[in-house]
């Protein structure tokens, strides 16, 4: 596959089950991160660590995700959002030696349709037609992690997969949702925790990640870089 990412680089799997219960074969003696970079500028993702307890770094990656995943045609939607991620967090990662004690994350994700990657619709005409095809049946809801520690030199990634099941708006309430302009800059046209929640009707998964960072996989991930999730808190009281 062209663009394939060396399998010693990542664990991956197919469904949240599976991928929760992995436990990956990296191991680091026990330290404390001084903080978690996130490499990307949404809005959700910073509030879901917020409320979490952690306040992350944020710095932006320049990554041209269009090209990418143009010069990556044909990928599996899976492949492809893993190698999006990867592709921020190497970006961001080029600001930082290792002298620094932070762990980089580089998220991105994608609405998987019978195989096939949706992104952000971009305009009203592709929200809507997204919107029609999704009325009342269900697609994947993919977000690729990967994490970078430039202390070391680690890096590992993997996938988080949600199947969600989208209602059946009315017409009225499909151009109603698409006037606000928040479909139109997120991943599969629709949001979770805000405008978009009351059409979807199920999850099947980690609903965090259909948000755009899935925390249980985050902590997971984690754990093979040494870090214990709760040694990033901040703000919090700490025994002792």
């Amino acid at each position: 596959m062209h663009g394939a990412i060396a399998l010693e680089t990542y664990l991956r799997r197919h469904d949240q089950a599976q991928l929760l219960g992995v436990r990956l074969c990296f191991h680091k003696s026990a330290r404390i991160v001084t903080s978690l970079v996130l490499a990307s500028a949404s809005p959700a993702r910073r509030m879901l660590l917020a409320n979490a307890g952690v306040t992350p770094q944020i710095v932006v990656s320049q990554v041209d995700e269009e090209a990418l995943a143009a010069s990556l045609t044909p990928v599996a939607p899976i492949d492809l959002c893993l190698e999006l991620a990867r592709a921020k967090a190497r970006d961001v990662a080029q600001h930082f030696s290792a002298s620094d004690d932070v762990v980089i994350v580089g998220c991105d994700s994608i609405l998987d349709v019978d195989g096939i990657a949706h992104g952000k619709p971009g305009n009203a005409e592709a929200a809507k037609a997204r919107w029609h095809q999704m009325s009342g049946r269900s697609g994947f809801l993919r977000t690729g992690h990967w994490l970078i520690q430039p202390s070391t030199g680690l890096e590992l990634g993997e996938v988080a997969s949600s199947e969600v099941f989208h209602a059946s708006p009315s017409e009225a309430e499909i151009d109603a949702y698409i006037a606000t302009g928040e479909p139109l800059q997120v991943a599969g046209g629709f949001t979770l925790d805000s405008l978009g929640g009351p059409f979807i009707e199920k999850i099947i998964g980690d609903p965090s990640n259909v948000v755009g960072l899935s925390l249980p996989l985050l902590r997971l991930l984690l754990i093979q870089f040494g870090v214990t999730w709760t040694d990033l808190w901040s703000g919090l009281p700490v025994d002792g």
